[in-house]
Order: C-alpha cells, then sequence, then structure tokens
C-alpha cells in the first residue's frame, strides 16, 4: 500500500510541476505593418501566439491615439483575419511613441492629464478594433525625471486596464512594450521596477546595432554575440538582467531585415571594413525576401555565409556587404532565448519574411523543446513505476524471506543484462557513429606502422581511410596510457555536444575487443608544433598565416568559454593539441582532459594534477583550482611559442637560466622584444602587430589569474589596434618568484608543488 500511494505521489508531483510550465505561455510574436505588401489574411498566423498591428501615432493637440486613415480599414479588420487560420491567436495594437513622436512622449509622461488622455484614448482604440493588447513602441531609455515620469505613467495604466476589465467583465489587455539596448556605463535607462510590475513582457530590440548610414565600417546589426566593445544581444540582456528585469518577461527581437553597405574597396568583405555608406536604398535596410531574391538572382555567383561566433549570415557582392538573418542565425536565437530563460520571440516583422521560412524555423525550435518535455514526462513515469515494483519486491522480501534468495539472483540477473562496457557513452554521444571494429581496422590497413602518424598521451593515431573514400584520423588507447576509460569517455560525451569551425569534430568511437578507439575527422597538416619546432617547415608559416592561426585559436576558446551552452575549461591548449587542415586553419583537438561548468560557475578545484609542462597555470599545479583563466594561461604560453617558434622546455638568455616567459618578459622590459620573435616574420603589412601579441601573451600568463584577461578582452585586444594593452607584471614561474613562493607557503603550512609534480600528458619537448 505504501508504494503504491508513494508512486501516486511521485507521478501528481511530477504532473504538477510539468503542467505549470508547459501552461506558461511562450510568446510568439510578430510586427505585421499596415502599410505592407502582404494582407493581413496572408499572415500564416499558426506560427505565431500573438501579432501586433503597426503603428498608431500620438496627436499632437490632445495627446490621444489617431490611425491614419488611409490604414483605417486594415487596422479595423486586423483581428478578424489573422484569426482565420488561428482563433487562439492574440491581437495587440502597436502605437508609435519614437521619432517624431518621441518629443509628445516626453511631454505627455510629465503631465498627470496628458497621460491620462494618452491612457484612455489607447484602451478605447484598442476595444474599438477588437484588439486584445497595447504595444508601445519607440521608448528610449530615460533619466532624473524623466525615469520617474515614466514609471508613473506604466502603473497608471495597468491600473486603468485592470479597472477597464473589471468594469466591463472583460479579460485584461496585454500590455507590452520595446526596449532597447544599454550599455553598463549608460546614465539612461528604464524604469525596471515599474517594468516589472505592470508590464506583461518586453520585446527586446536585438537588432540595429550598427547601421550603414551612421556607422563608417561595417558591422553586424544583429551579433548574438560579440566581443566586449561589440554591441550585441547577449551582452545587452545581461545588462538588462543586471538592472533588475528578469529574464521571463523578456521576449528576443528577431529581425527580418539586413543592411547593405558600400564598400571602398570593392571585393574586401569581412567586418571592420570601411565604407563609404549605404547600398541599395537610403537606409541600407533590406527586407529578408527581397534578400533572398538578390541572391536567387545572382545563382551561384553569391555565397551567403554563416558565422557561429556571432550567430549571423553574410555576403559580399563587387563593392556591397550584406549582413542579415538567415535560417541558422533565427534557430539559434530562438534556442538561445529557450536556454536563458527567456519569455519568447517577437519578429520584425511579418511580412518580409520569404514564403515563411524564417518564421517555419523559429516555431520549429520551440516544437522540438515541447517534445523534448513530453520525452522527459514519459521517462519520469516509466521511472516512477519502476520504483513502484521495486518498493514492492523490498516489502515482498521483508514480509517472504524464504524467497529472498530468489530475488536476488532475480535481481543479479537485471543487473547484469543492463550493465555494459560502454554505458553512458551512447545516451551522450548520441549523434555519433559507433563504428564496427573489423571497418576501423581495415581503414588504417591494420593499423600498420605506414598509417601511423603520431604519438600522444592517449596513445597511437592512425591516418585511415572509410570505404566511401573519407579520410579519418583514429586515436588508438595504449594498454601503457595513463589516460583512461575516464578521459575516453570524456572525450566523447564533450566533443560530441561541440561545434565550431575551430574544434576537430569527431566522428565516432568504437569499444569492441576491448579496443577504445576514437575517430575524428582528418586534418592533412597534422599540428601545430611540428611547424614551430621544425627550422624547414617554420617558414611556411608567415606572419600573415600565424596570425590567421591565432584568430581561429581565439575564437575556438571563444566558444568553449562564453557561446557554447556551457563553459568549458580545455585544460590541454598546447602546440601539439592545434590540428591544421589543408588550409592552414587551426582547430583545437583532445578534450580528455576538458572540465565542463555551469554559464554561474566561477572555478573549482580537483586533487588529480593533470596538464603539459610549460601550458599549466600555478593556481593549478599548487591548490588543484581551475577556471576559465586556466586556459587563457596556456593560451599565452602558445602565443609566445607561435611569434618565436620556441620551446617550453628549454632555457633561455645568456647564461641558459630563464624559462620561456621569463626570457620574453625580460627582453620585452628591456625593450628588445623583436630578439624574441622569429626573424622571418613581418609584420609590416599587417593590422595585427607582432609586439602588441608579445604584450597581450605576457598578460595572459600572469601569476594571479585575476590579472589575466578574459578570452572577451583578449579576442578584442589582438582585434582593435586602439584598445589599450595593460603594463604586464613577472609571470608565474619566475625563478624568483619560485623562490619567494616557497617561503610563502611553507610559512602558511602549505605543501608547496613544483612543476615536476604535475602529472603530464607528455614529456615531449614543444
Amino acid at each position: 500500500m505504501f508504494s503504491k500511494h508513494f508512486s501516486i505521489f511521485l507521478v501528481f508531483l511530477f504532473l504538477t510541476s510539468y503542467s505549470i510550465a508547459d501552461t506558461t505561455s511562450w510568446v510568439k510574436s510578430g510586427y505585421y505593418f499596415s502599410s505592407n505588401e502582404i494582407e493581413a489574411s496572408e499572415i500564416k498566423s499558426t506560427l505565431f501566439t500573438h501579432l501586433l498591428c503597426a503603428f498608431a501615432f500620438i496627436n499632437s493637440t490632445d495627446y490621444s491615439i489617431f490611425i491614419n486613415d488611409s490604414e483605417y480599414y486594415r487596422f479595423a479588420s486586423f483581428t478578424r483575419r489573422v484569426k482565420l487560420q488561428n482563433p487562439s491567436v492574440t491581437s495587440l495594437l502597436s502605437i508609435y511613441t519614437g521619432g517624431q513622436n518621441s518629443s509628445l512622449f516626453n511631454s505627455l509622461i510629465n503631465q498627470s492629464s496628458y497621460r491620462k488622455s494618452f491612457i484612455g484614448s489607447s484602451i478605447r482604440t484598442a476595444r474599438q478594433f477588437d484588439f486584445q493588447g497595447i504595444d508601445f513602441c519607440g521608448a528610449v531609455p530615460k533619466q532624473g525625471k524623466d525615469l520617474v515620469n515614466f514609471a508613473t505613467l506604466l502603473k497608471e495604466w495597468r491600473v486603468a486596464i485592470t479597472s477597464e476589465a473589471s468594469n466591463t467583465k472583460r479579460s485584461e489587455l496585454v500590455l507590452v512594450m520595446t526596449g532597447y539596448y544599454l550599455k553598463a556605463s549608460d546614465s539612461l535607462s528604464y524604469p525596471f521596477e515599474s517594468m516589472q510590475k505592470n508590464l506583461d513582457w518586453v520585446h527586446f530590440a536585438a537588432y540595429d546595432y550598427y547601421l550603414p548610414k551612421r556607422d563608417s565600417v561595417t558591422r553586424f546589426h544583429a551579433a548574438l554575440y560579440g566581443s566586449s566593445d561589440w554591441e550585441n544581444t547577449d551582452s545587452g540582456i545581461k545588462e538588462w538582467r543586471k538592472r533588475g528585469f528578469s529574464s521571463n518577461k523578456l521576449v528576443i527581437g528577431l529581425p527580418y531585415h539586413g543592411y547593405a553597405w558600400t564598400l571602398v574597396k570593392p571585393g574586401e568583405g569581412g567586418v571592420g571594413r570601411p565604407t563609404s555608406g549605404p547600398a541599395f536604398t537610403m537606409d541600407g535596410s533590406m527586407s529578408y525576401k527581397f534578400i533572398k531574391s538578390y541572391i536567387r538572382g545572382f545563382g551561384d555567383g553569391v555565397v551567403s555565409r554563416y558565422n557561429d561566433t556571432f550567430v549571423v549570415n553574410y555576403f559580399t557582392v563587387a563593392s556591397t556587404w550584406v549582413n542579415f538573418d538567415d535560417v541558422e542565425a533565427i534557430k539559434e536565437k530562438v534556442s538561445y532565448a529557450k536556454k536563458n530563460g527567456l519569455l519568447g520571440y517577437s519578429v520584425f516583422q511579418v511580412g518580409n519574411d520569404d514564403n515563411w521560412v524564417l518564421s517555419t524555423a523559429a516555431h520549429e525550435v520551440n516544437e522540438d523543446h515541447h517534445n523534448r518535455n513530453r520525452r522527459l514526462l514519459i521517462v519520469v513515469l516509466v521511472t516512477a513505476l519502476t520504483a513502484t515494483f521495486l518498493l514492492a519486491m523490498v516489502f515482498f522480501c521483508y514480509y517472504h524471506k524464504g524467497t529472498v534468495i530468489t530475488i536476488t539472483r532475480m535481481m543479479y540477473r537485471l543487473r547484469i543484462h543492463l550493465s555494459a562496457p560502454d554505458e553512458g557513452l551512447n545516451e551522450n554521444g548520441s549523434d555519433l557513429i559507433v563504428f564496427d571494429y573489423l571497418t576501423i581496422k581495415l581503414a588504417t590497413s591494420y593499423f600498420s606502422k605506414e598509417n601511423k602518424v603520431g604519438e600522444g598521451g592517449f596513445g597511437a593515431v592512425y591516418k585511415g581511410k572509410l570505404g566511401n573514400g573519407v579520410e579519418i584520423a583514429v586515436k588508438r588507447l595504449s594498454k601503457t596510457s595513463k589516460q583512461g576509460l575516464e578521459e575516453f569517455k570524456n572525450e566523447i560525451t564533450l566533443t560530441a555536444k561541440l561545434q565550431h569551425v575551430n574544434l576537430v569534430r569527431l566522428l565516432g568511437y568504437c569499444t569492441k575487443r576491448n579496443e577504445k578507439l576514437l575517430i575524428y575527422e582528418y586534418l592533412p597538416n597534422k599540428s601545430l608544433d611540428h611547424f614551430l619546432i621544425d627550422p624547414r617547415k617554420s617558414i611556411l608559416l608567415d606572419w600573415k598565416r600565424r596570425v590567421n592561426i591565432i584568430e581561429g585559436i581565439t575564437q575556438g576558446l571563444l566558444y568553449l568559454q562564453e557561446y557554447s551552452n556551457f563553459t568549458i575549461i580545455h585544460r590541454d591548449i598546447k602546440a601539439s593539441n592545434v590540428l591544421l587542415d589543408h588550409e592552414m586553419n587551426p582547430k583545437i583537438s583532445d578534450f580528455g582532459m576538458a572540465k565542463l561548468f555551469e554559464k554561474y560557475e566561477l572555478e573549482a578545484n580537483t586533487s588529480r594534477i593533470v596538464g603539459t609542462y610549460g601550458y599549466v597555470p600555478p593556481e593549478y599545479v599548487r591548490k588543484g583550482i581551475y577556471s576559465p583563466k586556466y586556459d587563457v594561461y596556456s593560451f599565452g604560453v602558445l602565443l609566445l611559442q607561435i611569434i618565436s617558434g620556441k620551446r617550453t622546455s628549454r632555457y633561455y638568455g645568456p647564461h641558459e637560466n630563464m624559462n620561456l616567459l621569463e626570457y620574453a618578459y625580460e627582453l620585452w622590459m628591456e625593450g628588445r622584444g623583436m630578439e624574441f620573435v622569429d626573424p622571418s616574420l613581418d609584420d609590416s603589412t599587417s593590422h595585427c602587430k607582432i609586439m602588441r601579441c608579445m604584450q597581450v601573451a605576457l598578460l595572459c600568463v600572469q601569476e594571479n589569474s585575476e590579472d589575466r584577461p578574459s578570452m572577451l578582452e583578449v579576442d578584442s585586444l589582438l582585434k582593435n589596434e586602439s584598445a589599450y594593452v595593460g603594463t604586464p607584471n613577472v609571470p608565474a614561474f619566475s625563478m624568483k618568484k619560485l623562490e619567494e613562493d616557497k617561503v610563502d607557503t611553507l610559512k602558511s603550512g602549505f605543501k608547496f608543488s613544483s612543476i615536476n609534480d604535475v602529472t603530464i600528458s607528455q614529456m615531449l619537448p614543444r
């Protein structure tokens, strides 16, 4: 009886929580412009939960709401038309308070009688045209008295809406607004407390950060992510949260438009290129529908590219550079909203879609999430029933002790049946291929010496070719390797979740016949260390190629630390773990030692110290503390190697008594930094200067992890020539500092760990 009641309790508890979570409305809204070329009845309203008809305006005489005569019919029929396909869609009247109306809006919020006229008129107009809510767009941040009166307007508006609904026995009108990007340094703000209390949600205008009519260089107008000096949606939403506005009342804006820029130098596409103004239109704006039509008109002459670091699409044609959001960007932004607890998304504007491609893509992301919830419900129900069965068995055994042996045997067989050597791998690496051992054996010519291309801490690496002609790289776990099953599983579970152009792609694995194999994409140019430490090969890496490698590694680490779903610390960034493809583009490999953080975690601790000589930061060696600054330190060491071609395992200087970091620091301090640099390098034609890279690298290898820049800051310092680069202190592991630290740690009672105490992945010289 107890087990039955317990099972019912579990199921009821989950169903209650699931019901609450599932019924919380996920907003899928879209703006419709009354002057748009499509009719309201043509909107595929089944893809939306809310549709906004734009725009009504403020009357300058009495601060009431008015609709242009030419648009009157479209407003009057909007609700009826959009409900033909989707009767449950909610319609909203959108009032524009920006542009020429901004001065009127400022006047009305500062005068009680004006506010009353505006509020009353907005409610009457919404009811007159059967709208179920009100939106106001264009209200910019305020300060001082304006900010206080803005808060008062929202409070009075909500009171009036509640009162009207009570008096007329109708549902309350929805009240929402559009909010804009705020910088951390902005003195202007919104009345966030009042907005939180009185608005149903806020549309975050996640677009138009950079415009060709205003900015003189190319920029992504709607980047989801970006460096610290770039306006982007992620930083904007974080700033709103920081100022006290809840994620669950934010709706992310999805732009169905892009911008065209006229390049000063035709064909020179990319970000940060000089421009002479807009292209195609007066302000450079282009609807998604027009952009796709333009691309199709060129046939194969235009190739649209997707940048997964910024989450944007772009292309270049002659002297024109266009950036916009295509399906990939839209899906990623909707996923971002889901993962970060936002309330939904808002399309600006629905008429710009091309055959509803973008709206369908956004809708499908939401459906996928809903289906996962349903699968979770099934799993929990099965678990509850299983728990009931097991509890029943326990009670049965207790009251029928003579059958204990039989039950025990049965449970033992069940455990044997459920257990497997590959437990956990299929679940975490569900998108990976489980290769047949014979297939890999044939592909590598029976793991022949001729096919062996390298040796690492994991074991041997072989080149192979599958039956379909695809070339692969196979890592074969050595029986004598210190990296065992845990690292093997770690490599699979982590790498399977990661997708980035600067990360090596794991294709699958094999665990048959006591073999543990990892199968990767094959990169023909092997690893970076093959070029850096070989004088004959290093000349192939001119400064332009090295800059490309530095930028690629930076983007890979940015993805791991900032832009993936979790914060991932690689813990083994080094030259041999940076592989090069046929175009010498870098890809970070070997995630066997990587650690995964939730986004809010700053650091962690371990008693098992792993890493590679010369790349491990002091806080990790001495106390087992690791954080994203671990990889920053390793990157700094690697950056010094890239500009110098020197190994970490050797000593330098007149007396050969300085490690790589000390030697670099001493030369830099004495103004002789170029003596540290590979003499074959020439940065005279590059935007990225060698001495700047050296200074940034020295900042990355500071003793105190707090003194090191983040990877976002590193990216900004390397790309932005005008950004201030701080003066580095003595780097970690200098001989003088080590002696001082020994004294300090002995006094404090801690055991001092030298660099030789570290369990390292390889002892090969770099």
